[in-house]
């Protein structure tokens, strides 16, 4: 039967009304359930209803009451998060859980899938993180595009943390056996009062002087490891001009500080394998691009011999006698035509030549010279004009065999 997918006529109206099935109810509350405000959000309540299954999920309620109205959440928690846990998780609870709302269609209903539990006393505090993280990440603290990556062979390394701790001996271990280097250790106090600040000015006094950084300590609670969430130090670590790798706590805790930095090692000594290459794997290497380069030599060896024989094969005296013949003849069919080429050429030049040497006989100031004429110069310049000359003027005759000095007593201007 199909009739609900045409609609029945409502009686109030007489309109037809679309009948939805249950599946599509049930896609109809999951699309409203995937608001962003009912996501990755955190709730506090009181825990009841606590059941542990035998496969490891936890099943619970959180509880709210006041005298104006009271409710109920269902939640749940699978198997790996319910392990992470770190508390005492118990009914009556008081806590703070971190989660999804998500709608469990077989049973058509909704109810919170957490990630995280944690007491009520330190809610504050996420919620504090929570917001730091939202004003962090518009600032771009937390951008993978800034990411810079680890230089591969550094001369200095940068370790800011406790001094008095296991992690700065671990580090010194890994580092002396892998790839002994000189490291340059920033102290600070890596908890309690104050203790993001000292953070944060150990990582700028040391900065300039190293080529990476390791931010790290032990493990600890979630109060212990709270310095790393502030503000100052994530944006000391954004600001660094070295890459910073951060080794805090265990492998499941994350702070802020893991986010900004540029790698993040579960460990201080998985850190200080990242930093710093292997001798042993570089030894290796250079043997293996040793082996390679030997082999490519030889190669190149034996095309060059082979080369060389070809060429003593090209110069043996046979095969000389015989171009040299070729290019013998070559030579005197090419010596026959320039010899051709270069008389024609002269001929050519000297019919040219004598041409022109007619022309510049012909004027040649020298020939008028010696029919009679001569040129009159005043100060250097010849004269060509009357206009040129007045009574009393100094002139110059310039002879075909001399020159002559003269004053101009009279000046006739010819109409």
């Amino acid at each position: 039967m199909t009739w609900y997918q045409k609609g029945i006529s409502d009686e109030r109206g007489g309109h037809t009304t679309e009948v939805l099935s249950v599946s599509q109810v049930s896609s109809l509350v999951e699309a409203l359930l995937d608001d962003t405000r009912l996501q990755d959000i955190w709730v506090r309540g009181e825990v009841t209803n606590l059941k542990l299954h035998g496969s490891g999920h936890c099943y619970f309620s959180l509880g709210e009451k006041s005298r104006d109205h009271s409710a109920v959440l269902s939640c749940v928690m699978w198997r790996n998060d319910a392990r992470r846990v770190e508390c005492e998780f118990r009914d009556g609870m008081d806590v703070v859980v971190y989660g999804s709302i998500g709608h469990y269609a077989p049973q058509g209903r909704y109810q919170l899938y957490v990630r995280e539990v944690r007491p009520a006393g330190r809610g504050e505090k996420h919620l504090m993180v929570e917001k730091w993280k939202v004003q962090l990440t518009s600032e771009g603290c937390f951008d993978p595009q800034k990411k810079r990556p680890l230089p591969a062979y550094p001369l200095k390394v940068g370790v800011v943390t406790s001094e008095t701790g296991a992690v700065l001996q671990d580090i010194r271990n890994v580092v002396s056996r892998r790839y002994p280097l000189e490291l340059v250790v920033s102290p600070t106090a890596v908890q309690g009062e104050g203790a993001h600040l000292e953070i944060a000015r150990a990582l700028q006094r040391v900065e300039r002087d190293v080529d990476v950084i390791i931010l790290a300590r032990g493990g600890g609670s979630f109060e212990d490891l709270f310095p790393f969430n502030y503000p100052e130090v994530v944006r000391a670590i954004v600001s660094c001009p070295v890459p910073v790798v951060s080794a805090i706590g265990h492998e499941v805790d994350i702070t802020l500080a893991d986010f900004a930095a540029d790698v993040r090692a579960p460990t201080p000594s998985a850190a200080a394998e990242l930093v710093v290459p292997d001798r042993i794997a570089l030894m290796d290497s250079l043997a293996l691009f040793r082996k390679t380069l030997g082999n490519r030599l030889i190669v190149r060896l034996d095309r060059a011999g082979t080369d060389l024989s070809e060429v003593r094969e090209r110069l043996s005296p046979r095969r000389v006698s015989q171009r040299v013949t070729a290019k013998r003849e070559d030579v005197s069919v090419l010596s026959g035509r320039m010899e051709r080429a270069v008389l024609s050429r002269i001929a050519l030049e000297r019919e040219r030549l004598s041409a022109a040497a007619g022309v510049l006989a012909a004027r040649n100031p020298a020939q008028l010279l010696r029919r009679g004429y001569c040129i009159l110069q005043k100060d250097g310049r010849v004269i060509h004009s009357a206009d040129e000359i007045a009574c009393g003027d100094r002139l110059t005759l310039r002879l075909v065999d001399g020159r002559a000095v003269t004053r101009v007593e009279e000046v006739h201007h010819d109409s």
